[in-house]
């Protein structure tokens, strides 16, 4: 049986950038060798990770959730794995289904294995996602580079995230691998490193090591672990105070406001961009299949 022709789009969020594949009916078999080959950016497609559109009733996972959420987000990494959530990805993804008429301006919902999250499209381009509350597990980790060492807090927003202050970003070093950090037990399932040094009241700037993608221009989970870390070491806790609180986290592909409310909800706004379409050609994806 010859291979189907398949779909594809380019799309990024502050250069977090992915590879969309339409799939309604999750008709496609899609295994992590596949998704590996088309995010890689030199022998396929090249993306961060790949955004999969499915139907929340067609995909056994997302289910439950297709009262809340018509479409799902099958998010994967750029190695195959799966993950949890991916904040720019969201943001992309809600684009796509604007661009392709499913949706327009105004709210929705998009399902996740990180449960649903809602995202608002306005009139000026800008996507925000109600990103859900952040969990703080007091367990921390030590991040080791270069002979320095740095505590890293422990946040989780639906994936889980170790967030170390440092006085110069240099000082996370190449990032491609994993940056060493004790004791393992914490993160059992990996973890995403973010390394931050301070741009002024309620501005930060980041790197990331993303798990199963090395380091990559953005991640928006990455700005919202990184923004409640800020908070917490800068004496805020909205649910405390009743006081919203707001960082501007720049990343280098780009600028995300965050904003932590009262009832623990946080939001993330930022810019989500369709740059290409095209097909997939069956006989390449042959050979990867076979």
């Amino acid at each position: 049986m010859s291979t189907p022709q398949i779909s594809f789009l380019k799309g990024h969020g502050t250069e977090n950038d992915f590879v969309i594949v339409p799939d309604p009916d999750n008709a496609l078999d899609l295994p992590a060798s596949v998704v590996a080959r088309l995010c890689d950016r030199r022998a396929g497609i090249g993306g961060d990770g790949m955004l999969h559109v499915v139907r929340s009733e067609a995909h056994p996972e997302a289910r439950a959730m297709a009262a809340e959420a018509e479409w799902f987000m099958d998010y994967r990494n750029a190695d195959g794995s799966v993950a949890e959530m991916c904040g720019n990805g969201v943001r992309v993804f809600a684009r796509y289904l604007q661009s392709a008429g499913h949706v327009s301006e105004g709210d929705l919902a998009v399902a996740t294995r990180g449960g649903v999250k809602r995202v608002h499209l306005a009139k000026d381009g800008a996507v925000t996602v109600s990103m859900g509350r952040a969990e703080l597990p007091g367990d921390g980790v030590t991040v080791t580079v270069d002979g320095r060492s740095w505590p890293a807090r422990n946040v989780n927003m639906g994936n889980p995230h170790a967030v170390a202050f440092v006085e110069d970003l240099a000082h996370a070093g190449e990032l491609r691998s994993v940056p060493p950090f004790s004791p393992q037990s914490v993160y059992p399932d990996g973890v995403n490193i973010e390394f931050v040094v301070d741009r002024g009241p309620g501005h930060v700037a980041m790197r990331v090591h993303e798990r199963g993608s090395g380091e990559t221009r953005s991640c928006g989970t990455g700005a919202c672990a990184v923004a409640v870390a800020a908070a917490r070491r800068d004496g805020a806790d909205p649910v405390l105070t009743g006081t919203p609180a707001t960082y501007t986290v720049d990343l280098p592909g780009g600028t995300l406001v965050i904003t932590e409310h009262p009832d623990g909800g946080i939001d993330m706004t930022g810019p989500a961009v369709i740059v290409a379409e095209g097909v997939i050609d069956p006989a390449w994806l042959e050979t990867m299949i076979g």
